[in-house]
């Protein structure tokens, strides 16, 4: 198989680092210093499941130099799928598959606005990394993990493809029963911590501290929970009870990386997260009081970000 990673930041270079590493070839599309190094000195990932280095079959900011990949993973943020999509076009077949994994629940909707149909996969992915320096990417938490499927999780030939190759690039991967529910259950998570991290700026055991602050990430969950229920995704009390578990669990010290770009005056994912829960309430007529709230409030230093 031959593969296209799409921002080499944590994400992608972590899990493009394991394709190459299993001997796929890989290009990686990156850009500035980060890919002036992989071009010198090849990609470097150190994880707390063993380090590696690998020369990518290419490392470029063009997408005219790529092959026809059988799949691109887009690693990038939510906001810039569909013009990124727009590009990919000349550049895909009829057979490629594009998998996103991002945060959020819609992004395989934004990519068939812009692709086929054929063309598109559901995902989402679970780790934390980030770019230490030029040409270096560190998994720092959690066994990393990526979670896929057809959008109408029809058991495919190449679901199964995928499967294997993830499989032999040593990636934990999971091909669920209703990939929907699983992209709403980590929605549900990170869209409860993210906004009213912006909000309050600071991190989640300062939140978890105030029992106002409590509830109030307990009514932005629930919200969520009934707006799933609208789109009929099976999300339930347990799930929600389960997210909470894992919100308990952070250390100290914990941020969302929607907040941190919030507080570095940086475009976030602020529309991806309280925007859509906003905006998808007033189409289906589910009140969403909390989180337009802790959207309108953001809004105005998202809108500053987006502005320079």
């Amino acid at each position: 198989m031959e593969f296209l990673i799409f921002g080499t930041g944590g994400v992608g270079g972590y899990f493009g680092g394991r394709l190459a590493k299993a001997g796929y070839p890989v290009s990686f599309i990156a850009r500035g210093k980060h890919l002036e190094a992989i071009q010198k000195n090849g990609l470097e990932v150190e994880s707390i499941n063993g380090n590696i280095k690998v020369q990518p079959k290419l490392a470029t900011d063009n997408l005219a130099e790529v092959a026809t990949p059988d799949l691109v993973i887009l690693a990038v943020k939510s906001w810039q799928i569909q013009e990124i999509a727009k590009q990919l076009k000349p550049v895909i077949s009829a057979d490629t598959m594009v998998l996103p994994l991002q945060n959020g629940a819609d992004n395989a909707e934004k990519l068939l606005e812009i692709l086929p149909k054929k063309n598109v996969l559901a995902g989402l992915c679970h780790l934390i990394s980030f770019i230490e320096k030029p040409g270096k990417i560190k998994h720092v938490s959690f066994e990393p993990r990526i979670t896929f499927g057809e959008i109408d999780n029809s058991k495919t030939s190449r679901i199964q493809q995928l499967k294997t190759a993830f499989e032999k690039a040593k990636i934990t991967n999971v091909n669920p029963d209703n990939i929907q529910l699983e992209i709403w259950k980590k929605f549900l998570f990170i869209a409860t911590i993210s906004g009213i991290g912006g909000l309050t700026r600071v991190p989640i055991d300062k939140i978890r501290e105030s029992k106002y602050l409590y509830d109030m990430m307990l009514e932005t969950a629930r919200e969520i929970k009934a707006l799933a229920k609208a789109k009929e995704i099976p999300l339930n009390d347990e799930h929600l009870k389960k997210s909470f578990e894992l919100i308990n669990s952070q250390p100290a010290g914990t941020t969302a990386s929607t907040q941190r770009d919030l507080m570095e005056s940086k475009a976030s994912e602020l529309e991806n997260f309280n925007g859509y829960i906003v905006r998808e309430g007033e189409k289906l007529n589910i009140p969403t009081p909390i989180n337009k709230i802790i959207y309108e409030c953001l809004l105005p230093m998202e809108r500053e970000a987006r502005s320079k």
